[in-house]
């Protein structure tokens, strides 16, 4: 893994981080996006994985637009190399019982939670295909494959989100480029610690360790 360049969409998030930092320990060239620098305070995050001996480059990106994606792999190309590890990790909530649903909320989590990894993905799977070798994981949800209430948006865009990996592995297996799927449980991040109390003490109770899984 020396010395291969990984790209993570979302990296600065609770999962994400533990990402970083385990591509990092590998020897891994590690570059995550960010949507907006300032606003998600990208350099004090950076400064902190630095301060443990992790270095970790970053490039703004909308994962939600194409164009934005097809700018940002080419910096990430110009600045760290070819991209041989993707993890598409980057995700939202806009939870809501889809009666009531408004479609803005709709279009947003599958624009950022399934859209974004073709748009991502496409910009780095014909260089790997030339070279033979990439490793495409993508972060779905449990949630993809039971579904929850109030959240038929995110459960459709990682359920899609599986159907995307196993369709990509056929494709790129021939060419050294392997696709799957993560699917957590919850996990103790600040997404999670945004739900109202209730609702995650619901969500404790039906986990046999007593807790949601850490990052």
């Amino acid at each position: 893994m020396t010395n291969r360049v990984a790209l993570v969409t979302g990296g600065n998030g609770g999962i994400g981080t533990e990402v970083c930092r385990s591509l990092g320990a590998m020897g891994c060239t590690v570059v995550t996006t960010c949507i907006d620098a300032q606003k998600e305070d990208i350099a004090s995050w950076q400064q902190q994985l630095e301060s443990e001996g992790h270095h970790v480059g970053w490039v703004e990106c909308d994962v939600s637009n194409f164009e934005s994606c097809a700018s940002m792999a080419e910096k990430v190309r110009a600045e760290y190399g070819p991209v041989d590890i993707l993890v598409n990790l980057a995700g939202i909530t806009r939870d809501g019982f889809a009666h009531k649903m408004e479609k803005d909320a709709w279009d947003a989590v599958i624009n950022v939670n399934l859209n974004s990894a073709f748009n991502v993905t496409r910009q780095v799977i014909e260089g790997m295909r030339e070279r033979g070798f990439g490793r495409i994981v993508n972060i779905s949800s449990v949630n993809g494959q039971t579904g929850q209430f109030g959240q038929t948006n995110y459960s459709a865009a990682k359920a899609g989100l599986h159907g995307f990996s196993m369709a990509l592995a056929k494709e790129g297996a021939r060419k050294g480029i392997t696709a799957n799927t993560v699917s957590p449980g919850y996990v103790d991040t600040s997404m999670t610690a945004a739900m109202p109390q209730e609702v995650r003490d619901q969500i404790i109770a039906q986990v046999p360790a007593g807790r949601m899984a850490r990052p």
